[in-house]
């Protein structure tokens, strides 16, 4: 019985391994051979080459985190789209119609943020 399971707990060890030696053997690299001189340049912080000028802690527009979740909303439609066209002769016509009115239903929430103005960004 535990036989069966033994591939399972090999793949497993093998990706823990292919995972935990790089980076064992790149930190034991980086300090070994790699020159730790510190100074107060290289540890300070990094913004795009000049200093941070206003708070991290900043309020970002509300518009942002929408467009962001349109996104995610209308890219996950090609999650569902993929196996759908990978099995659609064996769904037959019920499937296709299926399809059909899920991506009717994007469309027409597609328009409404249009119109709306969801999708400017000024």
């Amino acid at each position: 019985m535990l036989e069966n399971y033994f591939p399972i707990l090999l793949f497993i060890l093998i990706g823990l391994l292919v995972g935990a030696v790089p980076i064992a053997l790149g930190g034991g690299i980086t300090r070994l051979l790699g020159h730790h001189r510190p100074d107060a340049e290289k540890l300070s912080p990094y913004e795009c080459g000049f200093e941070a000028f206003e708070d991290a802690r900043m309020k970002f527009d509300v518009r942002y985190y929408l467009v962001a979740i349109l996104f995610i909303l209308f890219d996950l439609e090609i999650a569902f789209l993929f196996p759908w066209a990978v099995v659609l002769r064996d769904i037959g016509d019920f499937g296709f119609m299926a399809m059909v009115v899920f991506l009717a239903i994007l469309v027409v929430g597609f328009v409404y943020e249009w119109k709306k103005g969801a999708l400017d960004w000024e």
